[in-house]
């Protein structure tokens, strides 16, 4: 038997058509680059279980089709970035009074590109063309990321379908949150949580009661002291789950950790929490809301210092640009990047749909002094929060400075270790700098110091508004 026997609309003379017997597991190569190529050009149809060139049936038997599918599945997973949005299906045959399977796979053109492959650590861009995969050229890339959409990966369809028992740590999420209400169907259907066909898009999907998967790690260590670099690790603990126990988790392992104390105001005595839970809350959200998921091999980070506790997202923040650090945090206006996240948050009233998450934070911090303010740094692969401790007198240890090593400066001054310091933990205004070094704000420290360190690559600058920080480049300087 031939394919076109079993699918009449199969359209064998086209450069959007190919077939395996099976996948070659020595080459894995060989086949992963054209469901790359397909992705990265209009789309195409894979065929697994038919001859090449004949287009003759193989076919595997009901066991055989679901490994071969698996498997499929796990090296597309490893190896494709972003994952491209499929649809895999089984066709059913009989031949001698016995059934077999083939396997298609629908691959259409990716809304976001382009897709890369990467294998044993070597990333790699094909393009499907006049029936053949190759490389792409260097004008195809450029045109491909020209013409992206830009998709947000949580409102890409999955290849998993809706099914209402298997979210059950959502619903009770939403009680919880909701006076013990219950969530309706109807709720998520106007969220857009799966399509017209049942299927889950990807930021649903990552509320599954069994997700397991990295898109969603959180990383929370606790250090001894002030900083990374020197400090001992008291704990590191990894997590993997869905959203909703995500946020219990990190929630849960600060509230253990934190440190309680307790003042006397007017012989009434009043406790206070290392970090106020309604700011910790906010913070642990916007983490979740504002991830950027397309970033595989990242987490969440939440790091517990003696006078801090930070808490960063994959991702700067979304269309935004960069900026080193600001106490402003009511001036931030931090566009969605995750639609159908941010969306559930909402809807599950742990979260505003106006974004003023930031505003409570800032209101919680109210009547601290100015070094227990909380505050935001971003580059443009991450953000972070930082919650001071309530219970630390001193404040934020923001003036300690490590000690670096690196080759001297072309045309350098004597003050390029001291500004690389200061700026190696933390982006600072050269209004700061100069304060820091007993100088003035002069021409001098902007071109001949910080200018001659940007153009070298020892600093990183930015900008907030009309104001320019300065942020050591860590590839640059080594800690000792």
């Amino acid at each position: 038997m031939y394919l076109e026997e079993i699918i009449e609309d199969v359209i064998l003379e086209s450069d959007k058509f190919e077939c395996k017997s099976m996948l070659n597991r020595e080459d894995v190569i060989g086949w992963l680059k054209t469901i790359a190529g397909f992705a990265n050009a209009s789309g195409g149809e894979f065929y697994i279980g038919v001859e090449d060139k004949t287009n003759k049936l193989i076919g595997f038997d009901r066991n055989a089709a679901d490994n071969e599918r698996n498997y499929f599945n796990n090296q597309v997973n490893d190896h494709l970035t972003p994952r491209p949005q499929m649809k895999i299906s089984f066709v059913r045959y009989d031949i001698r009074n016995s059934e077999r399977f083939i396997i298609r796979v629908t691959v259409p053109e990716s809304l976001v590109k382009p897709v890369i492959l990467k294998y044993k650590n070597i990333p790699s861009i094909f393009m499907r063309r006049d029936g053949f995969t190759n490389g792409a050229t260097y004008e195809e890339i450029i045109e491909m990321s020209i013409k992206s959409k830009n998709t947000q990966y949580d409102v890409l369809v999955s290849d998993v379908k809706y099914n209402p028992e298997k979210f059950s740590m959502l619903r009770d999420f939403y009680r919880e949150h909701n006076e013990g209400r219950e969530l309706k169907e109807k709720a998520l259907q106007s969220m857009g949580f799966y399509d017209e066909e049942g299927y889950l898009l990807n930021g649903a999907a990552l509320f599954l009661d069994d997700y397991k998967d990295k898109k969603t790690e959180v990383q929370c260590s606790v250090f001894n002291g002030f900083n990374k670099g020197s400090e001992r690790i008291v704990t590191i603990n990894r997590f993997n789950g869905n959203i909703t126990s995500t946020i219990s988790y990190i929630m849960d392992f600060v509230n253990q950790r934190m440190n309680h104390s307790m003042v006397k105001l007017n012989d009434v005595r009043k406790n206070i929490d290392a970090y106020p839970k309604r700011a910790l809350f906010e913070g642990v959200i916007n983490a979740i809301a504002h991830r950027d998921y397309y970033l595989d091999g990242t987490q969440i980070q939440v790091d517990m210092f003696k006078d801090r506790l930070e808490i960063s997202s994959p991702g700067g923040f979304y269309r935004g640009e960069k900026f080193g650090k600001t106490y402003d945090l009511s001036g931030i206006i931090s566009k969605r990047r995750n639609e159908l996240i941010t969306n559930v948050l909402v809807g599950c009233n742990v979260m505003e749909a106006a974004g003023t998450g930031f505003d409570k934070i800032t209101e919680e911090y109210e009547t601290a002094d100015e070094i227990h303010k909380p505050y935001i740094y971003s580059s443009s692969d991450h953000f972070t929060l930082v919650l001071p401790d309530l219970t630390y007198v001193n404040g934020v240890e923001d003036n300690s400075v490590p000690i670096l090593t690196f080759v001297p400066v072309p045309e350098g001054t004597e003050l390029d270790e001291k500004v690389l310091s200061f700026c190696y933990y933390q982006a600072h205004k050269v209004s700061e700098i100069a304060k820091y070094l007993g100088i003035s704000d002069s021409t001098y420290l902007r071109k001949q110091i910080l200018g001659n360190l940007e153009v070298n690559g020892y600093l990183e600058k930015s900008k907030l508004s009309r104001a320019v920080y300065y942020k050591t480049n860590p590839d640059m300087v080594s800690k000792c």
